[in-house]
């Protein structure tokens, strides 16, 4: 089965998706300038914290404008589709679904609005209350009989959209005031209207977002290096609980909730950019700490370091570093493979990692080596790569993990395993390296990854190696993935109210692309919006 983000699904090593990325969120308000190009380059920043779908909304003063599709951001958008979206404000996605199937449907910025106003909205996050967020709808709003919802979106963002619309606040900035106190969970969210960009950031600040400033406008993003990219200088982080809007009168904030800061420990261990800099800490400096970490807590005789490419690399240099051992690549990673639509034959797919990774045999044959990554999830991966490194000549293959074993699952935008499929839920390290064939198998402990960030512990959430999560969850029976997806069914939206539900429908077996046409407001959602959606061609990208 092929996916809908073009790249080779996990079949390639069976039962082996490793922690996916949270999604990327750029925004941009800069009259006179290009503003989907840069939302464009932004989100090319971005892009592997989601691969699955991209898109850009952008409004010139009169009409937002939405452009969106499955795929990489490279794939979605040409200069003819760029050129369609002008004007002065614009926000940009790069998806990894967590809430919500990977679909056409689903793909962001979600639209919603009124006969008045418009609004776009993206998210990075995950949200733990979206039922009840759901049940909070007015079954009677237009954005909610006419929006995504009723279109068949199932994402927890296109429910915060829909609240945001039908909120009674007299504009989009007193509306989210109105909504934000009651989302709970991982959330990034930037939107728009017709005239005025807004950011905000959950509590607890769990996912990364902060601010540029532009020589005639402001951005904000993931990550800084998205700033970079598009030559935006960096201002600071937007604050846990903090709301920003920017518009002609200059930017200003408001505070919807207080601080209760505990980001995400393992955006330093795997997730941000290595040029990404978090809470004034490098997230490169912070691997390679890490691995100088790994070397003091795990010693071994050993010829070579190498890492596993390219998650890896950081933390093997700073191994290397304090271990005194030469540092040296071992492996070939393959740049291409997941830019393929070929589903691979049972042969190829027997091989498994190999079409990912090759070793240099020359480099590796007689060597005892240590071998470094950032995380052990299934154990799928590593017991392949030990058994490929024997067979090339290894004479020892140690294994090093630059964070805590995986013990439980994220419910704030990681699409780890579920807790029963994860290796250390059940196994001592000694049972692991067993499993995965390795000589031997060293974790950094806890406090050494907490140090090598330079943040205090209790601003860190830890809750996938400790089990100890930022803020109360619901029962499980309302998280995951799919919680508004049902097979085929269609589940009602409302308590009580027939005529308003979703239609929960499994992956669309195509979504088509081709040249853009866009479709009235009218038709998208009886608001002042416009949506570019593809014409159907015969190219499909199978979901």
């Amino acid at each position: 089965m092929r996916r809908g983000d073009g790249r080779l699904n996990h079949d390639i090593l069976p039962g082996e998706a490793g922690p996916q990325d949270a999604c990327g969120v750029f925004g941009v308000w800069a009259p006179g300038e290009e503003v989907a190009k840069l939302a464009y380059y932004g989100l090319y920043a971005l892009q592997h914290r989601g691969q699955e779908s991209a898109g850009i909304a952008a409004s010139d003063g009169h009409r937002v404008l939405v452009y969106k599709d499955m795929g990489l951001v490279s794939q979605v958008f040409d200069e003819t589709s760029l050129a369609q979206l002008t004007g002065h404000v614009a926000i940009g996605h790069a998806r990894y679904s967590t809430t919500g199937g990977s679909t056409w449907e689903n793909a962001q910025p979600t639209l919603s609005g009124d006969q008045d106003h418009t609004i776009a909205l993206v998210h990075n996050g995950n949200l733990v209350n979206a039922p009840e967020l759901r049940d909070m709808l007015d079954g009677s709003s237009e954005a909610t009989r006419r929006g995504e919802l009723s279109r068949g979106n199932t994402s927890d963002t296109a429910v915060v959209t829909a609240l945001l619309s039908q909120s009674t606040g007299e504009d989009l900035e007193e509306r989210a005031l109105e909504v934000l106190p009651h989302v709970r969970g991982a959330f990034c969210f930037v939107f728009m209207d017709e005239h005025t960009l807004y950011a905000a950031r959950d509590p607890q600040g769990i996912r990364p977002l902060v601010l540029g400033r532009l020589e005639r406008g402001w951005v904000v993003a993931s990550e800084t290096a998205a700033l970079d990219i598009v030559g935006a200088s960096y201002v600071r982080e937007v604050e846990p609980g903090e709301l920003v809007a920017v518009d002609e009168d200059g930017l200003r904030t408001r505070r919807f909730a207080e601080a209760r800061p505990r980001g995400c420990v393992f955006e330093y261990v795997y997730l941000a950019r290595p040029d990404t800099t978090i809470n004034d800490r490098g997230v490169y400096e912070s691997r390679v700490e890490m691995g100088r970490t790994l070397a003091r807590e795990h010693p071994v005789e050993a010829d070579l370091v190498m890492p596993t490419p390219d998650s890896g690399i950081p933390s093997a240099i700073g191994y290397a570093e304090a271990s005194g051992i030469p540092y040296g690549q071992g492996l070939v990673k393959n740049a291409y493979v997941g830019r393929t639509f070929i589903a691979p034959s049972q042969t190829i797919r027997q091989l498994g990692i190999r079409l990912k990774l090759n070793p240099l045999r020359d480099v590796i044959k007689g060597k005892r080596l240590v071998v470094v990554d950032d995380s052990i999830v299934r154990g799928n991966t590593q017991r392949a790569l030990v058994r490929m490194l024997r067979e090339a000549g290894a004479a020892e293959v140690h294994v090093r993990i630059s964070s805590p074993p995986v013990t439980w699952p994220c419910f704030f935008g990681i699409d780890f395993a579920s807790r029963a499929e994860l290796i250390a839920t059940g196994l001592g390290v000694d049972d692991i390296c067993r499993s995965i064939g390795a000589d031997s198998l060293g974790y950094i402990s806890e406090g050494g990854m907490i140090e090598a960030t330079r943040q205090p512990r209790e601003r860190l959430c830890t809750a996938c190696f400790t089990g100890e999560y930022p803020m109360e969850l619901p029962g499980d029976v309302t998280l995951g993935k799919h919680v508004f997806e049902s097979g085929a069914a269609t589940t009602p939206l409302f308590p009580g109210n027939p005529d308003a539900s979703v239609v929960a429908t499994p992956a669309q077996d195509h979504v088509r692309t081709g040249t853009a046409t866009v479709q009235s407001a009218e038709d998208v959602l009886g608001a002042k919006a416009a949506l570019a959606r593809p014409h159907p061609t015969d190219q499909e990208h199978h979901a």
